[in-house]
């Protein structure tokens, strides 16, 4: 998923200097990620240790150990509901800011430029859903997960793109970082419209009506976080009462934060937001969320049931082969019919590189995979499918864009 600082047009009086267009930053955007990608992959590779352990009852324990204090009337919710319910929404917070920078400054902004990636992305969501049907076919209860291998984790990605494309051209950035905020966009979306099963209508009522106060705020110009955070933390627990799952708040109130110059250069509310919770995000929610999702058993047995299940399987298949043919296809079809045109500075073989790369799925797949399976061992042999497919799709897009550094390296 995307996760591009939110910048400026203008310079600003702060410790850092916002971007003056969304791509002279691309750089920076990789650095950043590079950073939030290892200590994701860190906590996972933690998570992964300790579940294959003497002690991996007590990682267990810790996953399940809930904290539900019945005034809340929120449920049965463990560490683990509350990473992927609350830390989570600062994560989709950040992903609504970055959508609503690119409607606003960046590729989005104008239909002929954004084509290329949105094509490729929403070709990228359908592919990997008709594959992983067609392989988990038969399977009871398998189409829940139909939405498991459409989703791309960016910060893994960006990782393994700033290592392995040293020379990687700032078109191709810009790509995959416009492609992964429309990714977060629908899959935001697939949550609310298909893994919502009741629906309470006076919580959603409420969250509702406190998401646009939270917006008609943003359109005044009041720039108090103290009126904010209140709203949103409303927001998020009467949205979570209503059935729907809370990140949809964070994204609506992400996109509805204000990127509006202020007439004495001092920064906007969306690069206050996105100054103060992006590290919050990259270092604490995400990691936390990989550190209590990834920890499943790598055992022979283990490794045996996930190559065995036709659910797991189609998980590996949607992600490794079914985004690199929609991710590919979609851009081929967007030029070939004409809705697209390919850079002066891109090559097909950099775009394939990068739809190999938009299999690598983590956050939002295992998001997608526990809403999906309430069934505990499923859900395992998905978070394993999706490790392994995330391990291939580096491993393979590594490759490409190794040739590729050679190839640019090469003096004309």
């Amino acid at each position: 998923m995307a996760r591009t600082p939110v910048k400026r047009r203008v310079a600003a009086t702060w410790p850092f200097r916002p971007t003056v267009r969304y791509s002279t930053q691309v750089a920076n955007a990789l650095r950043l990620e590079t950073y939030g990608g290892i200590v994701m992959l860190l906590a996972a590779v933690a998570a992964l240790v300790w579940a294959n352990t003497p002690w991996a009852s007590t990682y267990k324990s810790l996953q399940t150990f809930e904290i539900s204090p019945h005034w809340l009337h929120l449920g049965h919710m463990d560490l683990q509901h509350w990473a992927s319910s609350g830390l989570l929404a600062v994560f989709f917070f950040i992903a609504g800011l970055e959508l609503r920078e690119e409607l606003t400054h960046g590729e989005l902004r104008n239909p002929r430029d954004a084509a290329l990636p949105v094509i490729a992305a929403a070709a990228g969501v359908v592919m990997p859903a008709l594959i992983f049907l067609a392989v988990s076919t038969g399977e009871a209860g398998a189409a829940r997960g139909w939405a498991v291998p459409t989703a791309t984790d960016i910060a893994f990605a960006l990782a393994v793109l700033a290592v392995t494309f040293t020379s990687c051209p700032a078109p191709l950035r810009a790509f995959l970082l416009t492609l992964a905020v429309v990714d977060d966009l629908i899959a935001i979306a697939i949550i609310a419209l298909f893994y919502t099963e009741t629906v309470h209508w006076t919580p959603l009522g409420l969250a509702v009506v406190l998401v646009g106060a939270y917006g008609f705020l943003q359109f005044k110009d009041v720039r108090s976080p103290w009126v904010y955070v209140p709203l949103a933390v409303l927001a998020w627990y009467f949205l979570q009462r209503s059935g729907i799952h809370a990140t949809v708040a964070a994204v609506a109130m992400g996109m509805l934060t204000s990127p509006k110059e202020t007439p004495d250069g001092r920064p906007t509310n969306a690069e206050r937001a996105d100054h103060v919770l992006r590290p919050f995000s990259a270092g604490v929610c995400v990691p936390v969320f990989a550190f209590l999702s990834a920890g499943v058993g790598l055992g022979a047995s283990q490794l045996g049931a996930v190559f065995t299940d036709r659910v797991a399987l189609g998980v590996i298949a949607g992600l490794v082969i079914g985004k690199f043919v929609g991710v590919l296809g979609g851009a081929w079809a967007a030029v070939r019919l004409g809705f697209a045109t390919l850079g002066e500075d891109l090559h097909w073989h950099e775009i394939a590189g990068v739809a190999l790369l938009a299999g690598v799925g983590f956050t939002v797949s295992l998001l997608i995979g526990g809403l999906a399976y309430t069934d505990q061992a499923q859900f395992e042999r998905v978070t394993t499918a999706v490790l392994i497919a995330s391990v291939l799709a580096s491993a393979a897009a590594a490759v490409v864009f190794r040739r590729r550094v050679r190839v640019r390296a090469r003096p004309d």
